[in-house]
């Protein structure tokens, strides 16, 4: 239902208001089409099955876009006192201090940041139980320019490495530039001794490919060689999470594909976007692998043999 410029959704026992949801957040122009609040909404209402499970119990980091991709970006960390009191907090924390960040938990809270044109949502890598210890390790796949085919080449290199290490793997568009690889963890190890090894694993493949790949921290430093990312696992660092919306032209998706559909000549970084990645969700492209959360110590033996 609408009336006075609000629409009323209905998300399980709750109800929450979208405010201006004509308004325009993805203005059309070229082959993108135009997208509004309300779009973006029922986007993540008919997601949010696929997504939830990748968001729950995790703090997370807002991007927000009040005045669409256009205007002025927002990265809220701090969740304000007029957020519904429903809303899962979780207070966290930081140098000097304490954050107070949103968890979403269910649908109603996803609508309530979508309403609040919070398009992106960046999730920690460990959960509010243990924040410590990540039960997820990602590889951010960074190329230097929009070379595709260098992402998709250091994808295969990093699959096949880490299927040496016995470790299963998960891959994502990021609906931006890249791919992320997703590894999931036991939660027995602190970030210190994941960030250990995703460097010396990203270190032992740009060692071993120096002409298209590196592991610099600096821009200046890589030339044209794509960047192997690991700066995400660190305490109070996100990635951006399963099925979220990405604030470029179109409403690309970051989306999870099967290894098999790396070899897709049509897949890019934006392959899905809010019109078509529910589509793709449905094949249910990682089946169970996060489940499959494995101690990194058997891994890192196995590495060091290789390096030796």
């Amino acid at each position: 239902m609408s009336g006075g410029g609000t629409r009323r959704v209905r998300a399980g026992r709750r109800t929450v208001e979208v405010h201006r949801p004509d308004k325009v957040l993805f203005p059309g122009g070229g082959d993108a089409k135009e997208y509004t609040k309300a779009d973006l909404v029922d986007f993540y209402r008919a997601v949010a099955p696929f997504m939830l499970p990748h968001l729950r119990g995790r703090p997370l980091m807002l991007e927000r876009h009040p005045d669409g991709i256009d205007g002025p970006t927002f990265m809220q960390k701090n969740t304000p006192d007029h957020y519904p009191e429903w809303i899962t907090r979780v207070e966290l924390a930081k140098e000097g201090g304490t954050v107070c960040h949103a968890v979403c938990d269910d649908t109603a809270t996803l609508l309530y940041l979508a309403d609040q044109a919070s398009i992106t949502l960046h999730r920690w890598l460990s959960r509010t139980g243990s924040v410590d210890h990540p039960d997820r390790l990602v590889f951010d796949l960074d190329p230097a320019g929009d070379d595709f085919e260098a992402v998709r080449e250091a994808a295969r290199l990093l699959g096949e490495l880490l299927d040496e290490l016995e470790l299963p793997s998960a891959l994502m568009t990021t609906g931006s530039r890249g791919l992320h690889v997703i590894v999931p963890l036991n939660g027995r190890h602190d970030f210190d001794e994941v960030r250990a090894f995703a460097r010396d694993a990203a270190d032992t493949l740009a060692e071993a490919h120096p002409d298209r790949l590196t592991t610099a921290a600096r821009k200046k430093e890589r030339g044209e060689r794509l960047y192997l990312d690991i700066q995400r696992n660190a305490y109070a660092q996100t990635a951006v999470a399963p099925y979220t919306v990405r604030p470029r032209p179109g409403a690309p998706v970051a989306t999870p594909i099967t290894w098999a559909q790396l070899d897709d000549p049509e897949l890019s970084a934006r392959r899905w976007t809010i019109a078509d990645a529910v589509e793709q969700a449905r094949t249910n492209p990682w089946s169970g692998l996060l489940s499959r959360g494995r101690a990194l110590g058997p891994a890192r033996r196995r590495l060091i043999a290789l390096r030796d």
